[in-house]
């Protein structure tokens, strides 16, 4: 998973209720790209390059996974929906809403569609004066200068001032944990999920070690043979990292989230093996269940079989490309038997059969609605 990248915009507007339309631009920023980190204070300019109503100016910090050019795409969709109208003209020209990349990361981009950092950013007072209130020390790359300094070495000499109104910064809190377990069928993205809760609300992540596994590639090509070591060597590996990873819990994290529960060992046992040898894993298990942590939430992403395959596809693993529908539908009935089981833990099904979390924020935010509920 993609660690977010730090980008910083411009938010313009001339026309109508000038105030609304950047604070809707901004909560359309944090609900369709990425988490809003920082706003600057509103600033009036008149109107640039044209004759036309004053503008309001601000500018954003945010963090996002999407590229440039997926960021750019999602910006010219916000305007869109807030009711920019484009034309051909070359000019510039009143609209209701202007949202621009000024710096993303920093990296120098030049491509057909944008330029990154913006090209005409240190000439433009209503630019730099709302940049310098959130990235003052930031470097531009190509000038090796900071805002600060292209801020006041502008030549730029038109009037600026800063209005008394403030832009609210756009947030969600996620409920408090210790322990947070994300968990799902093969290729149901638990990983992902828990992934980047643990990047966008300071938690400590234990992944499951599963690529480390040698049974594994095997087992997918010889079920019957494989499936005990398979599952004891899993269970032994995720006994050893869960008493390990959440005993030494992380001072400087504020919980733990995993993309695992131990209770999947025993749900994959009872499909993958024998009778007898499931009696044995179930001795074993309950052993050694009693020393480990127990999850606050214990969340089930819940997908369709044919979402499932999809995603199983796309990530090319070679050793799970093979994987039988049946095989996956056995495992969805046995976490679901399991789940309605359980009294003691305090359980979320989510179903993500039409969401794509990963590809769209608007259902991250959903996913992350219901863990709250």
């Amino acid at each position: 998973m993609k660690k977010p990248t730090t980008a910083y915009l411009a938010l313009g507007s001339n026309q109508g209720n000038k105030l609304e339309f950047l604070q809707n631009a901004i909560n359309a920023i944090f609900k369709r790209i990425g988490e809003v980190t920082a706003v600057s204070s509103i600033y009036k300019t008149p109107a640039f390059g044209f004759v036309g109503e004053e503008f309001f100016n601000a500018c954003v910090k945010i963090e996002t996974r999407f590229s440039v050019e997926m960021a750019l795409e999602k910006l010219l969709e916000i305007e869109d929906i807030l009711g920019r109208k484009r034309t051909q003209s070359k000019v510039y020209e009143n609209r209701v809403i202007d949202l621009d990349i000024l710096f993303f990361d920093d990296k120098i981009i030049t491509s057909e569609k944008l330029v990154v950092p913006h090209p005409r950013m240190q000439e433009r007072k209503f630019v730099l004066f709302p940049l310098q209130d959130i990235a003052a020390e930031m470097i531009h790359p190509v000038l090796k200068k900071t805002v600060q300094q292209l801020a006041n070495e502008t030549e730029d000499v038109s009037e600026i001032e800063e209005v008394n109104e403030v832009l609210k910064l756009p947030q969600f809190q996620l409920k408090s944990f210790n322990y947070l377990a994300v968990e799902g069928n093969i290729g149901a993205g638990k990983t992902s999920l828990a992934t980047m809760i643990s990047q966008d609300f300071n938690a400590k992540i234990i992944t499951e070690r599963f690529k480390d596994n040698p049974f594994l590639p095997k087992f997918y090509k010889d079920q019957s043979r494989y499936a005990f070591p398979l599952e004891m060597s899993f269970l032994a590996d995720r006994y050893q990292q869960l008493l390990d990873d959440i005993s030494q819990f992380d001072l400087f994290n504020d919980f733990v989230t995993a993309d695992y529960d131990v209770y999947k060992s025993l749900i994959f046992a009872k499909v993958t093996l024998q009778e007898e040898e499931y009696a044995l894993y179930k001795k074993l298990f309950h052993i050694m269940y009693k020393d480990l942590a127990k999850p606050d939430l214990y969340v089930y992403l819940y997908q369709n079989t044919d979402r499932l395959l999809q995603n199983i596809k796309k990530r090319g693993r070679s050793y799970e490309q093979d994987i039988p529908s049946d095989y996956l539908e056995n495992i969805n009935r046995g976490y679901l038997d399991f789940i309605k089981t359980q009294h003691h833990l305090n359980v979320k099904i989510i179903d993500i059969s039409e969401l794509d979390f990963v590809n769209f924020r608007e259902d991250y935010l959903k996913v992350l609605t219901e863990i709250n509920g």
